[in-house]
């Protein structure tokens, strides 16, 4: 059983332990928050490829002592000639393909988004101490764990003709038994590039015209003008305000409005009993009606008619709030969105706290990978629709994402990140961890090893039924299905209903950190 870690010099979670251990090596340097991330973040682009990689989107949510929250966008938009023509030229008319060349639409953001970080620390580690672990690992290899293991087998037939994946992901032309060792080598020289010549160079150096000649010759759009045009942003949080505190998460094009839309519905009700059926009820009906909302107009800010901020306006709220119905589950026949990432957490003695996510969408992203980088691309652009419609593909037009850091402050000082893997999950997992934890004074690991469920699909799913961990009791989910919910079991601790993790700093300065059964991962605080 999984306990909660304490400490008060620095602490952080992770999915992946070597992300953890990277990162609480730095911590321990006397390395900041942001400072520990990026080392984690490189680690976990090397040692969990099928979630996460550098060729894929990032998003920061920073809270420094005495200051206001800071949001970081990597969200990298589609190629200047992504276009419905451009595809039509090559007799693509339906759908963007979600794997290889043709789905490598966006421009990798990450990696700009370490770099926008790190601007934010007064005097920066040396670049290359930061990515040493993650250098470490490619050359000197690292254990495949059960979950990549899995991973690649389910999505094999899917991959296995894609440039450069077989040569990178595969032994022998064999799926790596958990535990085999696998190295990354060319990946290594990259992340060793990056450390002498600057994270910058990705975009405007040898290895973006390298980037460039091989995503051409493989059929993207991406042309190096996109590239070196490319920086993340500085984006300034979307907040609500419920009766437990402050809650904040990040702008369109992320979901992230979803996330607070949830909880600022949840807060409206009185009376519901954690973890009850009529709990989960109320959850899967508020999320049903905040994806509606959030699938017929969210995208590109530039492209909506409406601000996401207005969206958490008490006219929006109630107008959803007031069509609920708590005794009956509105029918559920609905796309839902895929997305496979990692979330991590860090808190520095200085105080500062950081929530982080970081993702190449579908589990290995396109497959495509560069054999002179060992970079793979994210498919993001996948996302992108070839009809009408919010998300509908244009030049230099950023995807909507799932991806959403968030992160709260409490009413009585305590400051909590916290965030999960799982495209649609991520807002359902997030409401469950903080309404157990916030709500319900459920003790940190708790309110995140507790069952959970999922409305629709998530990674390596294709179902829209109500999901549920087999620990739920008998009666609640008799409960449940009596409502009209479409009820589906899952095993006791199930990958599908995300990989969550929190880190909470209180106001003596005393760090709570908690990691998921679920996941590879651990809370490291000292």
């Amino acid at each position: 059983m999984l306990r909660a870690s304490f400490g008060f010099g620095g602490g952080i979670t992770a999915p992946q332990k070597t992300a953890a251990l990277a990162g609480y090596d730095i911590l321990r340097e006397g390395g900041t928050a942001i400072e520990a991330m990026v080392a984690a973040a490189a680690t976990i682009a090397v040692t969990y490829p099928h979630m996460n990689g550098i060729g894929g989107d990032a998003f920061w949510l920073i809270k420094k002592e005495g200051k206001k929250p800071i949001g970081i966008s990597g969200c990298g938009y589609s190629a200047g000639e992504a276009s419905i023509e451009w595809y039509e030229e090559r007799e693509i008319k339906s759908e963007i393909p979600t794997r290889g060349g043709a789905s490598c639409v966006t421009v990798p953001g990450a990696v700009a988004s370490w770099e926008k970080a790190l601007s934010l620390v007064e005097k920066p580690m040396p670049i290359l101490d930061l990515l040493s672990n993650a250098i470490a690992y490619c050359h000197n290899g690292f254990a495949v764990t059960q979950n990549q293991s899995f991973c690649t087998e389910t999505k094999l037939n899917e991959l296995i003709g894609v440039t450069g994946f077989s040569d990178a992901f595969l032994l022998n032309n064999q799926v790596p038994e958990p535990g085999s060792l696998l190295k990354q080598i060319a990946l290594g020289i990259t992340f060793e590039n990056l450390g002498k010549y600057g994270l910058d160079s990705f975009y405007r150096g040898d290895i973006a015209r390298t980037h460039a000649d091989f995503l051409s010759k493989n059929g993207s759009p991406i042309l190096l003008d996109d590239l070196t045009a490319f920086t993340a942003e500085f984006v300034e949080p979307i907040k609500a305000r419920i009766s437990q505190g402050l809650l904040y998460n990040l702008p369109a094009p992320t979901q992230g409005v979803s996330s607070l839309m949830i909880l600022a519905l949840y807060d409206k009700l009185t009376g519901i009993e954690v973890d009850s059926a009529n709990y989960i009820h109320a959850l899967v009906e508020i999320t049903k009606r905040v994806f509606i909302k959030r699938n017929g107009e969210l995208g590109d800010q530039r492209y909506m008619g409406s601000n996401v901020q207005d969206w958490l306006s008490d006219k929006i709220l109630n107008n959803l709030f007031y069509n609920l119905d708590l005794s009956k589950a509105l029918p559920w026949p609905y796309n839902p969105k895929k997305g496979d990432t990692i979330w991590m957490g860090a808190v520095d003695r200085e105080g500062t706290v950081v929530s982080f996510i970081q993702s190449v969408f579908w589990e290995f992203g396109s497959g495509l990978l560069c054999p002179d980088t060992g970079v793979f691309f994210q498919n993001r652009g996948a996302g992108f629709s070839l009809d009408p419609g919010p998300n509908q593909l244009f030049p230099r037009k950023k995807p909507f994402h799932t991806l959403n850091p968030a992160f709260a402050i409490l009413n009585d000082g305590r400051r909590m990140a916290y965030g999960s893997m799982g495209g649609d999950g991520q807002p359902q997992t997030q409401s469950a961890i903080f309404s157990r934890y916030a709500c319900f004074n459920y003790d940190l690991q708790r309110a995140i090893s507790s069952p959970r469920w999922l409305l629709g699909k998530t990674w390596g799913d294709t179902g829209t039924s109500l999901k549920l961990e087999s620990r739920f009791d008998q009666s609640l989910i008799k409960n449940l299905k009596s409502a009209g919910h479409n009820v589906e079991l899952l095993s006791a601790f199930s990958d599908l209903v995300g990989h969550a993790g929190a880190i909470v700093l209180n106001r003596e300065g005393l760090i709570e950190g908690a990691s998921d059964p679920r996941s590879d991962g651990s809370a490291l605080i000292f």
